[in-house]
């Protein structure tokens, strides 16, 4: 069974918005979004939106496993969604498999860990979030154990499918089946928001515009 697709208009629309905004919209729903600890590690500026492709690893036994070839079956526009359980004294991507998702058009790369080769992917412009960034290789340390399952991030499941968004501000994740919702929601919010900005500038008083359009409720679970 593959990942079910979501159409690429709303990935566009997503792009035009801003985690802050969609964190809030998550809130109201009442769902956890935000990856705690995950940021921007080589490009700024860069807003990463895609549906994940999952890979999880475990450490490696005396019969060491592979960190795998799985990029070659990553489709464009998805994002690479590493769970390497919060390790940081080992990497699981470099440089060569930027440069092959680069090439391949794969919006970016999640890391529950860390990444290498930071200077060279900076150079290229591809956008990874992670935990940092640290030099030793994940080979003969860890292996992949499973490809398009379930895995955790910052202790929130990841499902392939889901929604992957990223800015300067950090990442989150929006479960499949709520993504035209979020969309929606968010929205609103970012439209509101603007109504208030708007307000200030034409001489309102802050307090008067965030309580004319309900700012400080905009997040609350309904």
């Amino acid at each position: 069974m593959g990942i079910p697709k979501v159409d690429q208009k709303i990935i566009d629309a997503y792009k035009n918005l801003d985690t802050t905004s969609v964190s809030d919209a998550m809130d109201r729903l009442g769902i956890p979004a935000g990856l705690y600890g995950i940021k921007p590690v080589t490009t700024q500026g860069v807003v990463m939106c895609g549906q994940a492709f999952t890979v999880r690893y475990i450490p490696c036994g005396e019969v060491k496993g592979t960190v795998g070839d799985f990029l070659d079956d990553v489709e464009p526009g998805q994002v690479c969604v590493l769970d390497n359980g919060g390790r940081d004294y080992c990497t699981v991507w470099g440089d060569i498999m930027s440069m092959v998702a680069s090439a391949k058009n794969i919006a970016g790369t999640l890391i529950y860990g860390v990444c290498r080769d930071v200077k060279d992917i900076r150079a290229i412009k591809y956008p990874i979030f992670a935990l940092g960034a640290y030099m030793a290789t994940g080979k003969d340390r860890v292996e992949v154990a499973e490809i398009n399952g379930p895995v955790t991030v910052a202790g929130l499941k990841i499902c392939p499918g889901d929604l992957i968004f990223g800015d300067d501000t950090g990442a989150l994740v929006v479960p499949y089946d709520k993504i035209e919702k979020v969309l929606s929601i968010a929205k609103e919010i970012e439209e509101k928001e603007d109504v208030i900005r708007q307000a200030v500038k034409s001489g309102m008083t802050l307090r008067e515009a965030r309580a004319k359009m309900g700012y400080h409720n905009l997040q609350t679970k309904s």
